[in-house]
């Protein structure tokens, strides 16, 4: 089955550079769309055509629906790939390419809706008997409404935006005092990053991991998993170290990937997606929600299964069958680490915009880089901080905790404030040695404000 004439890739950076990797692998033309900020940018030379969508605010290009579908009627594309973030959730831009005679590449808009929609996605997960935790639906603008909705669900709470997610928009409430200010920061977040105000509360879990499950789904009714990875090193909720498997995983998981997926399949889900799940402390899981697109941290699963998850993405989208998509049964060999490569301040984690003098990624057996920048390219402060992904896959996980530590001491950056040292002092600890993880590490490992860091 053929895929597709020409593919218009409405992102930019790291994720943009690699789905174009994948368009060149299959021999698909493609359409790089990117902002007058991002002109120039070294990932848009992998583009057979490219279009400037707009200035820089990312309200203004990549979260420009009526740019983007114009540039794509222009260049006569048949497909549009979200890569992650911006507006690969958003179901209303995908129905407008349905509508424009285009494919979306990822879920039909019905699961966007369904799960690309936080707090509708815990409604669904209850239904099918997934384990839940505490949580409210959409608030309202009454102030007084989030008052009593957060009595119910319980202190500490996590205001998070209903539509979208990589840890963009998440705020602490420690208490009642706290949380009108932190439902104002939180909308206000969510309507930049995602174009859509609506948040909602969660119990938040304090020492408990964050484990995720990898799914690719076909337009036929199948579904499989690609296996776990745990993602619980985060800082302001946005995850830094990554791995798969998942290290001392709970003898109940297994159970619960095959929960997954024979719930998804019987609902028909169509495209990747990941199912995140909190590991509680005492060793129970609780649905969080899913992600209805691809994810920062696939590759750590490409590398240990050798599928390649954009191409799955690719083919699901046209149509193939899952058979065609996935080995059957996928196996999972070996061990994979990512840790992200921030423009930042490494001990208070603020952002470092500014010109990359040098930019030096590592290189080498069993290492991956996936990053959007080169020396002399400038960090604006107009998007995320991230300069590039840095893979170690290696024999077994204490490998590839050495293997990953040498690469990024490695990574030459100068110009701008990097947190490699930070991820090497991360990584090289203690707790994260023995695999005893939890979302509240980091400041455990670097004290509060990076302070156990060298100067």
């Amino acid at each position: 089955m053929a895929l597709f004439g020409r593919v218009l890739v409405a992102n930019r950076g790291a994720v943009a550079d690699r789905v174009l990797r994948a368009l060149n692998a299959l021999g698909i033309p493609s359409l790089a769309a990117y902002s007058e900020a991002d002109a120039g940018a070294p990932w848009l030379a992998r583009a057979s055509e490219t279009a400037c969508i707009g200035p820089a605010p990312a309200r203004e290009s990549y979260l420009n629906v009526e740019a983007i579908l114009a540039a794509a009627r222009e260049h006569r594309c048949d497909a549009v790939h979200p890569g992650y973030g911006f507006l690969s959730e958003n179901a209303a831009f995908a129905q407008a390419v349905e509508e424009a005679g285009m494919r979306f590449v990822g879920p039909s808009p019905r699961w966007l809706e369904a799960m690309g929609h936080k707090a509708r996605a815990r409604e669904l997960a209850a239904r099918e008997g997934w384990p839940i935790g505490r949580a409210s639906g959409v608030l309202p603008a009454d102030p007084k409404a989030a008052l009593a909705a957060a009595e119910k669900v319980g202190y500490p709470i996590l205001v998070k935006p209903a539509g979208g997610g990589g840890g963009i928009g998440m705020i602490v409430a420690q208490n009642a005092s706290e949380l009108p200010a932190a439902v104002e920061r939180a909308t206000s977040m969510a309507s930049r990053g995602f174009a859509n105000a609506e948040v909602y509360l969660e119990r938040l879990v304090e020492r408990a991991r964050h484990v995720e499950i990898q799914v690719v789904g076909d337009r036929h009714g199948h579904v499989a998993h690609l296996f776990e990875r745990d993602c619980s090193l985060q800082r302001r909720h946005q995850k830094v170290i990554e791995e798969a498997r998942a290290p001392h995983a709970p003898a109940a998981l297994p159970g619960l990937l095959d929960q997954v997926t024979v719930t998804l399949s019987r609902l028909g889900y169509d495209n990747v997606g990941t199912v995140e799940l909190l590991l509680t402390p005492d060793g129970e899981f609780r649905f969080l929600e899913m992600n209805t697109r691809l994810q920062v941290e696939h590759g750590v699963t490409e590398e240990i299964t050798g599928v390649d998850i954009v191409l799955a993405q690719l083919r699901s989208a046209a149509g193939h069958a899952l058979a065609d998509i996935l080995p059957t049964p996928a196996k999972a060999c070996g061990h994979a680490i990512q840790a992200r490569v921030y423009a930042e301040d490494p001990k208070r984690f603020l952002p470092s915009p500014g010109t990359l003098r040098e930019f030096a990624p590592p290189s080498g057996d069993g290492i991956r880089v996936e990053t959007g920048y080169a020396a002399g390219r400038d960090v604006t402060p107009h998007y995320d901080p991230l300069l590039a992904k840095v893979i170690a896959r290696d024999v077994s996980r204490h490998a590839a905790i050495d293997h990953l530590i040498a690469a990024l001491r490695e990574f030459r950056i100068e110009g701008v404030k990097h947190n490699i040292p930070a991820l090497v002092a991360l990584l090289d600890s203690a707790p994260f040695r023995a695999g005893q993880l939890h979302t509240g590490l980091i400041p455990e490992v670097l004290g509060p404000n990076g302070a156990r860091l060298a100067a």
